[in-house]
């Protein structure tokens, strides 16, 4: 697998990121790509936006990121078909690009949360999930301010019928509520796919749950899933 991993100014989670990458590609480290960069190397397989407070989130979370020059070859490769994994301030610049559908906006608590989660896996039919189960509970961090994910509910009709939706937000037994909703975001959702399922975008963070260390190894599924899948 050849990762491309993308850094704006602002970016704070690349190293964990890059760590995640590198362990489940058998030591081999993504290349790592400036903001202001216009291209991308070539034959990379999968394209990561990280975590972190691109432009110091002016104007609207990741607004002024999916501007950057290097975003036009992002989109250039995902409708290509290469596979973009998008976490936390990367999923804002995913949907600011228009790489993803809806928006995220301020938590409903208009506070910035940062605990564990726990996420119910809602499918396993795509190349970043599939080396979980389907209704699997795992337990991820989460650090946002803006994870409020935001879309019409004919749109959020569309993503359940067209099996997009990767995770929502859940209790340890994996049932949904709006006790579990932690900012509000429609449906309890903290990931989405694209049609094609070949983006992912997410709030919680399964690049900090790749460790015991740290707290825990939730995370590796999706790692692994990727590396296995584009190996």
């Amino acid at each position: 697998m050849k990762a491309a991993l993308i850094t704006f100014p602002g970016s704070n989670r690349e190293r964990d990121m890059r760590l995640a990458l590198t362990k489940v590609n058998g030591g081999k480290p993504p290349v790592d790509v400036w903001h202001g960069d216009s291209v991308l190397p070539e034959g990379i397989d999968l394209i990561v936006l990280p975590g972190g407070f691109s432009y110091g989130d002016y104007l609207r979370c990741g607004a002024m990121a999916a501007h950057s020059p290097i975003m036009r070859e992002v989109k250039k490769r995902a409708e290509a078909g290469v596979r973009v994994l998008a976490v936390c301030n990367g999923f804002q610049i995913a949907c600011e690009a228009g790489l993803l559908p809806g928006t995220l906006m301020t938590n409903a608590s208009l506070k910035f949360i940062c605990k564990d989660v726990n996420l119910r896996v809602e499918t396993t039919a795509s190349e970043f999930t599939k080396k979980y189960r389907k209704g699997q509970t795992i337990r991820v961090p989460v650090a946002h301010h803006d994870g409020n994910y935001t879309l019409g509910a004919d749109d959020v009709k569309r993503l359940e019928d067209n099996d997009q939706i990767a995770f929502r937000y859940a209790d340890p037994l994996g049932t949904v509520s709006p006790e579990t909703n932690l900012n509000g975001s429609v449906g309890n959702i903290a990931g989405i796919y694209n049609a094609k399922k070949t983006v992912l975008g997410l709030m919680p963070h399964p690049e900090d749950a790749t460790d015991p260390v740290c707290g825990g190894l939730d995370g590796m599924g999706l790692f692994e899933s990727i590396a296995e899948s584009l190996s």
